[in-house]
C-alpha cells in the first residue's frame, strides 16, 4: 500500500487479523456474527443471524454464566466488557479459547442490553490454564483492585475466628483460584492449624508439628517470608521430608505466606492450587495483601474473643448462684451487660442469708436480703468497684446489722477507697431485708429507683420509699428504712435505671413500657422476667423509643421476689384472681408531701374501678383524712387501702391509723370556717364509715361499693 492511497475496508482489516465481528441484541435474542466470528464459534464460515441458544450451545457453560455479570459491570462502570471463552465442540471438549471485546449500552425503554464487539483467538494462555478459565473486566489490575476491595470488607466484618475462616475459604482471586487453603497458628514452640477448607477429614492433623521441622509453613513463621513452590518437583526437591504430606492432596502449586500482625509474626496461611501457578509478581502481590488482611482479622477476632471470655468469667464471678429454693418464696434475676465497651458495667445484684435464723417478726427463720446496685460508669474499674462494693455489702448483712446500718458502712467504705478525688465513683443501691413467713420487707435505698409491686391480680403499684444519697457521697449520710408487706400472690420488682431509661426513656415513660408488660403477663415468674428484658432489650424495643433525642443504652439488671399463694403468678394456669388488693403507707407529720404519694397509690389501686366520680371521692376523702391527723395531732398516720370481692361486687375500704387519743365529731362549721367539714363530706360521700378507737389511738375508715355502670345507677 503506497502513501495517498485510501485505506482498505475495515472488514478486510478484521479479516486478515483474523478477528470476527458480532452484534447482539437481547430483546429480541438474536446474535449477528460474520464469516470470522461464525469460524470461531465452530460454525461454517460465513455470515449468520444465531439465536441466543445456538450460540450458547458452543460455549463453555461456566463462560457464560460469568458473560451477564461482566456486561452489567462494564455498563456500570462505562468501560469495555472483555471475556475470555472457551468454545466447545459437540464432544464438550475445549476446541479454543477467544477473546471477546464489546462496548455494551442498555435500553431503558426495552430494559435490554445492545453489544457489539469483536472475537480473536487467544493462542496463549493455553485451554487448562488459570488465565482460561477466568473473566476479566477491563484490566487485570483493575479487577484485582475491585477484589482486594471486597476481600477486605467481609474480613473487616468478620467478628471471630470461625467467620474469618469462612470468609478466606470463600475467596475467588481474580484469574487464580485455590482449592485449598489452611491457617496456621503458633502454640508455644510447635505449629497447630487453626482451620482449613479443601482437605478431606483428618487433614489437619499431620499440621501439629515443631517449628524446626522441615516443612513449608514453619519455615513461613520462622523466617517471616513467603515461599512459593510453582510444582510437586519444585516443593519435593526443596522439602523431602514433608513432601508425602502434600503429595496425597494432588495438588500442583502452593504458596505460604506469613501472617504478621503488629510485627509478630502469628502464624502462616496456605494457599494450594490443583493447576499450576507461576506467582507472578501480580500474583504475589494478590496473595500478600490478602494474607495481610487476614491477619488483621484473625487478631481482631482473637482479642474480641479474648475479651468475651474475660467478660463473661467476670460476669460469672460477679454474679451470685440463687442457690436452693427459698420456702414460700421464688426469686428470679437477669443481668444483661448492653452499655459497656468490653461489656460490663457496674450492675449487679445479690441474695444474702442473713444471720441468727429466727424472724424479727414472727418465730419463723429463713430470713434472707435482697441487694441491687449500680456503679458510676462501665469499664473495668466499676466492674472492679462493683465486685469491692458487692463483697462489703455482703460482709455487713452477715454481721447482722438492719438494712440502714448495711447501706451507711457500704457508703462510707465507698467513699473510702476513692485514692484520686477527681475519679471518685458513686452506686446506686436497694437494700431489702425479707421475712419468708410474714412477708414484711424493710427496704432502704440510696439514690436508687423505687420498687414495684405486681398484685395477684396484676394490678401494678409503685411503692415509694424513704431514700438518701447514691453510696459513696457522703460518708455520713443517713439511709432510713420503709417497711413493706409482701401479700401471697404478690411480686416485687426491683432493678436498676437501665431496665427502666435504656431507649431514650425517662423515668416515667419507662416505668409506663414497664407497667404494660407486667399487667398483662400471664405465664412463669422466669417467663415474665425474660419479657421485661425483651421489651427494653430485644427487637421490639426499637418500637417502644422513649421521648429523649438519643436512645441512651445501660446494663440491665433485675430481681423478682413473689410470696407463694392463691393466685401467685408464679404458675403457667392461673385464671381466678386473688379476693384482696390492699396498699399500706405510713405519712409522718415530717413528711407531708407523702400525702400527694398516698393519694398516687390509691388511684393506682383503683386503675380498673368503673366509676371515676367514686375515685375522685375516695381521693378526696382520704386527703380529708391523713390532713386532719397531720393537722390536728402531733402523731403519724397510717393508711391501709384494699379492695374485696364478697360475691356481690367489689368493694374499696380506706383506714386511716393514728395514735392520737381525740376522737373526730361532726361540726356545723360556717360559711368562713377553715375547717370541720371532713366528716361531713365523708358522711356524703361515702357508703359506710366509723371512727373506731384502738388500744392506743384511733381508726377512721369509709367504705364505697362499686358501681355497675359508669352513670351512677347501678
Amino acid at each position: 500500500m503506497r502513501t495517498g492511497e485510501p485505506l482498505p475496508a475495515l472488514g478486510d482489516v478484521l479479516a486478515a487479523l483474523g478477528t470476527g465481528v458480532w452484534h447482539w441484541d437481547t430483546a429480541s435474542g438474536l446474535v449477528a456474527v460474520d464469516a470470522v466470528a461464525a469460524r470461531l464459534l465452530g460454525l461454517p464460515s460465513e455470515e449468520a443471524t444465531l439465536t441466543q441458544a445456538q450460540v450458547r450451545a458452543r460455549l463453555h457453560p461456566v463462560d457464560w454464566n460469568e458473560i451477564t455479570g461482566i456486561i452489567q459491570l462494564a455498563v456500570a462502570e462505562g468501560t469495555l466488557a472483555e471475556v475470555r471463552i472457551r468454545i466447545m465442540d459437540d464432544q464438550n471438549q475445549v476446541v479454543r479459547v477467544v477473546r471477546s471485546r464489546s462496548k455494551p449500552s442498555f435500553d431503558t425503554e426495552r430494559k435490554s442490553y445492545v453489544l457489539t464487539g469483536t472475537l480473536q483467538e487467544v493462542t496463549e494462555p493455553a485451554p487448562g490454564t488459570p488465565a482460561a478459565r477466568s473473566a476479566v473486566t477491563g484490566d487485570w489490575r483493575r479487577s484485582r483492585e475491585a477484589f482486594l476491595l471486597d476481600a477486605g470488607r467481609a474480613l473487616a466484618e468478620a467478628r471471630s475466628t470461625q467467620e474469618v475462616l469462612r470468609v478466606a475459604a470463600n475467596l475467588s482471586m481474580p484469574g487464580f483460584t485455590p482449592d485449598g487453603l489452611a491457617v496456621f497458628g503458633v502454640e508455644g514452640d510447635r505449629l497447630t492449624i487453626i482451620g482449613h477448607h479443601g482437605h478431606e477429614p483428618g487433614a489437619d492433623s499431620p499440621f501439629y508439628m515443631p517449628l524446626d521441622t522441615d516443612y513449608p509453613a514453619a519455615e513461613v513463621v520462622r523466617t517471616g517470608r513467603a515461599v512459593y513452590l510453582s510444582s510437586p518437583e519444585q516443593y519435593r526437591s526443596r522439602y523431602p521430608l514433608t513432601w508425602p504430606l502434600a503429595q496425597r492432596f494432588g495438588r500442583q502449586s502452593w504458596a505460604f505466606l506469613p501472617l504478621t500482625a503488629s510485627g509478630r509474626t502469628m502464624g502462616a496461611w496456605l494457599a494450594a492450587f490443583t493447576y499450576p501457578v507461576a506467582f507472578t509478581p501480580d500474583e504475589r502481590s494478590v496473595l500478600t495483601t490478602v494474607a495481610r488482611m487476614l491477619a488483621q482479622a484473625l487478631s481482631r477476632a482473637g482479642t474480641a474473643e479474648s475479651e468475651k471470655a474475660l467478660t463473661e468469667g467476670l460476669q460469672r464471678s460477679m454474679m451470685p448462684k440463687l442457690g436452693p429454693g427459698i420456702p414460700g418464696m421464688d426469686v428470679t434475676a437477669r443481668y444483661v451487660p448492653t452499655g459497656g465497651g468490653l461489656q460490663v458495667g457496674g450492675d449487679w445484684y445479690d441474695v444474702i442469708p442473713l444471720p441468727g435464723g429466727a424472724s424479727r417478726t414472727t418465730s419463723g427463720g429463713g430470713r434472707f436480703a435482697l441487694v441491687i446496685g449500680d456503679v458510676q460508669g462501665h469499664d473495668v474499674r466499676a466492674a472492679g468497684l462493683m465486685g469491692q462494693l458487692r463483697i462489703a455489702l455482703r460482709a455487713y448483712a452477715s454481721e447482722g446489722h438492719r438494712p440502714d446500718a448495711v447501706l451507711a458502712r457500704a457508703s462510707r467504705f465507698l467513699h473510702g477507697i476513692g485514692e484520686d478525688p477527681t475519679e471518685m465513683r458513686f452506686a446506686t443501691c436497694l437494700y431489702a431485708e425479707v421475712d419468708p413467713g410474714s412477708g414484711v420487707l424493710e427496704v432502704a435505698r440510696a439514690g436508687h429507683p423505687d420498687p414495684v409491686i405486681r398484685m395477684a391480680d396484676a394490678t401494678v403499684l409503685t411503692r415509694p420509699t424513704a431514700g438518701g444519697l447514691p453510696l459513696g457521697i457522703d460518708p455520713d449520710a443517713d439511709y432510713p428504712t420503709t417497711r413493706l408487706v409482701l401479700e401471697p400472690g404478690e411480686t416485687l420488682l426491683i432493678c436498676t435505671d437501665g431496665l427502666i431509661e435504656t431507649g431514650g426513656h425517662d423515668l416515667d415513660t419507662g416505668w409506663q413500657r414497664l407497667r404494660e408488660i407486667l399487667e398483662q403477663h400471664r405465664g412463669t415468674q422466669e417467663e415474665l422476667a425474660d419479657a421485661l428484658v425483651q421489651a427494653v432489650h430485644g427487637p421490639s424495643s426499637h418500637h417502644t423509643t422513649g421521648p429523649l433525642a438519643d436512645r441512651r443504652e445501660d446494663d440491665i439488671a433485675l430481681l423478682l421476689l413473689t410470696r407463694q399463694g392463691d393466685a401467685c403468678g408464679c404458675g403457667a394456669d392461673e385464671t381466678v384472681p386473688p379476693p384482696v388488693r390492699r396498699t399500706v403507707l405510713t405519712v409522718a407529720q415530717a413528711e407531708p408531701e407523702r400525702v400527694g404519694i398516698a393519694r398516687q397509690q390509691l388511684r393506682e389501686l383503683l386503675h380498673d374501678w368503673p366509676s371515676d366520680d367514686q375515685v375522685d371521692s375516695a381521693v378526696l376523702l382520704l386527703s380529708e383524712m391523713l390532713t386532719n391527723v397531720l393537722v390536728h395531732t402531733d402523731a403519724d398516720a397510717l393508711l391501709l387501702a384494699e379492695i374485696t370481692d364478697g360475691g356481690d361486687g367489689r368493694r374499696i375500704r380506706v383506714e386511716v391509723t393514728d395514735t392520737a387519743d381525740d376522737l373526730p365529731h361532726r361540726r356545723r362549721p360556717g360559711e368562713l370556717a377553715s375547717s370541720g367539714r371532713g366528716l361531713l363530706l365523708i358522711e356524703l360521700l361515702a357508703h359506710s364509715w366509723g371512727v373506731a378507737p384502738r388500744g392506743r389511738g384511733k381508726s377512721i375508715w369509709f367504705e364505697l361499693y362499686e358501681r355497675k355502670d359508669a352513670d351512677g345507677s347501678g
